[in-house]
C-alpha cells in the first residue's frame, strides 16, 4: 500500500476514523465490541510482545506479568484521547507520540480485530474500507469540538434513541470522560481542562445533540434521493 501524500506529524492529533467495506455492520454484539476496546489499549503500547490472540491463550500469572511490564513502561505509540465504536464504523482521537506511531498503531489493531472478526463470523478479506481517514486538528476549539462529535454519534446516528441513553452507551469513551466507569484508557484531560468539571462537559455535549442529529437525518436523506 503507497505511503500518505502528507505524513502524519508526531506531537499531532488527529481525528482517525474508518467503516466497514460497502458499509457492512463491523461490531455484532458486546464481545466484539469489547475485543475492540481491549486491542485498543493493548496495541497502544510501543513493546507489545505478543499477537493478542496469543497473548490469550498463556497463563493468567503470565498475562499479569506482561501487563504489569508495559504500564511500568508506559511507552505508547498514540496517546488515545476520545473513541467511539459504532455499528458499522468507528472515530478516534489520537496524538502521535512516535514517529509512524499512528500508522503502526492502527495497522496492529485493524489487523487484530480483522483475524479476529473473520475467524468468528467465517469470512475472508479486508473488513475496514481501505486506508484510514485522519484529519489533522489545528485548535483547541476544533479538538473540544470533535470530542463532542465522536461522543454525540450514538445519538446522532439513533443508536440510541435518547440522551439518557448516550450517557449508558458502553462503547465509547464518553462514560469516561464523565467518570462514571473504571476503565481509564483516556487521555481524557486534554479537553477536560477547557471545561470547569465534567458536568459542563457534559453539558457542553448535549447543547449540540438535536442540532448533530438533525445535521445526520438530512445527510442520509440526500444520499438516498
Amino acid at each position: 500500500m503507497p505511503g500518505r501524500k502528507i505524513p502524519l506529524v508526531t506531537g499531532q492529533i488527529y481525528h482517525v476514523l474508518n467503516r466497514g467495506i460497502s458499509g457492512q455492520t463491523t461490531f455484532v454484539n458486546k464481545r466484539d465490541y469489547n475485543w475492540a476496546f481491549e486491542i485498543l489499549r493493548y496495541y497502544q503500547n510501543i513493546k507489545a510482545p505478543l499477537r493478542y490472540s496469543v497473548f490469550l491463550t498463556l497463563a493468567n500469572d503470565k498475562r499479569k506479568k506482561i501487563l504489569e511490564n508495559l504500564a511500568k513502561e508506559k511507552k505508547f505509540l498514540v496517546e488515545i484521547i476520545a473513541y467511539c465504536f459504532m455499528p458499522n464504523h468507528f472515530h478516534f482521537l489520537l496524538k502521535q507520540l512516535e514517529e509512524d506511531g499512528i500508522s503502526r498503531f492502527m495497522r496492529f489493531w485493524a489487523d487484530s480485530y480483522t483475524r479476529y472478526f473473520n475467524v468468528k463470523y467465517k469470512r475472508n478479506g479486508p473488513l475496514f474500507q481501505g486506508r484510514f481517514k485522519a484529519i489533522r486538528v489545528e485548535s483547541d476549539n476544533q479538538l473540544i469540538h470533535l470530542s463532542r462529535y465522536i461522543h454525540l454519534n450514538p445519538f446522532s446516528s439513533f443508536v440510541v434513541k435518547s440522551l439518557s441513553g448516550l450517557e449508558v452507551y458502553p462503547y465509547s469513551s464518553f462514560l469516561e470522560f464523565l467518570g462514571k466507569t473504571q476503565s481509564s484508557v483516556c487521555a481524557k484531560e486534554i479537553v477536560l481542562c477547557q471545561f470547569k468539571n465534567a458536568e459542563s462537559y457534559k453539558n457542553f455535549v448535549f447543547d449540540q445533540a438535536n442540532y448533530q442529529r438533525e445535521l445526520e437525518r438530512i445527510k442520509h436523506l440526500l444520499l438516498e434521493t
